[in-house]
């Protein structure tokens, strides 16, 4: 495992384009979320530790905003040669079933137009589609989410929500490096 962080954010960059196949059996593109005021972005996949640790409180944080119009969207971009794991087969898997759209970025096109480097790399964008954030969760990697003390993505959504902006000041996502293809 490979630990890499995040560069610093492009902010007020466009949404870029992609249209990839998801777990639900449906291709999805940017204009499927364009009723959402706000569009959570999750580079992740199934086999990083980072990544495993992060699902449940991403889960719980699309429970939480759903009602309020946040989108989240997950995008496995790993080459599954060395990963079997992270494979669109497992991806569908029970055990690796996300409430929103989990997509497949097999070519890992979508992972270089958006820069994503590691897993999880999380980009929030607003009803615009720039660019508002890009960072970290929270402030701790592990399962153990009673040892989080920042909740940093929380954060940025409460702010959005309530018509403020969101500050310049972001912390860099950590995970497993994304697995490019050679």
């Amino acid at each position: 495992m490979a630990l890499t962080y995040t560069p610093a954010p492009n902010l007020g960059a466009l949404l870029p384009e992609f249209a990839l196949p998801a777990t639900d059996g449906k291709t999805h593109r940017p204009d499927d979320f364009m009723q959402a005021k706000i569009l959570v972005v999750v580079f992740t996949c199934n086999h990083c530790p980072y990544a495993q640790a992060a699902r449940p409180r991403l889960i719980a944080l699309h429970d939480l905003y759903v009602d309020q119009g946040v989108q989240f969207v997950a995008i496995n971009s790993n080459d599954d040669g060395g990963y079997q794991e992270d494979s669109f087969t497992r991806m569908k898997e029970e055990r690796y079933d996300y409430p929103f759209p989990y997509l497949r970025d097999e070519s890992q096109e979508a992972a270089k137009a958006f820069g994503a480097v590691c897993t999880p790399d999380i980009f929030v964008f607003g009803q615009d589609r720039k660019l508002i954030y890009r960072g970290r969760l929270d402030d701790h990697w592990k399962k153990d989410e009673t040892a989080v003390t920042r909740a940093d993505l929380k954060e940025v959504l409460d702010t959005l929500l309530a018509g403020e902006p969101s500050s310049e000041k972001q912390f860099p996502s950590m995970g497993c490096s994304i697995k490019w293809k050679s």
